[in-house]
C-alpha cells in the first residue's frame, strides 16, 4: 500500500498509537518530540483525506 493509499482511518490509528507511546512515563524528551512531530503529520493528513471526502461530498449534492 502506497502512501497515497493510506486511508483516514489508517491515519487515526496511527496517531492513537503515538498517543500511547506518547502516554509513557519512561519516554525520553527527544523521543516525545519525535512522535508528537510524526502524530500531528498523521492528524494533518488525515484532516486532508476528510476535507477532500467533503469537497466531493458537496459537488455530488450539487449535481
Amino acid at each position: 500500500m502506497s502512501k497515497e493509499e493510506i486511508g483516514f482511518e489508517d491515519k487515526l490509528d496511527s496517531a492513537k498509537e503515538i498517543l500511547e507511546t506518547l502516554m509513557k512515563p519512561d519516554i525520553t524528551l527527544e523521543d516525545s518530540v519525535k512522535a508528537y512531530e510524526k502524530g500531528m503529520k498523521e492528524l494533518t493528513q488525515a484532516q486532508k483525506i476528510l476535507e477532500e471526502a467533503e469537497i466531493k461530498i458537496t459537488e455530488i449534492k450539487a449535481t
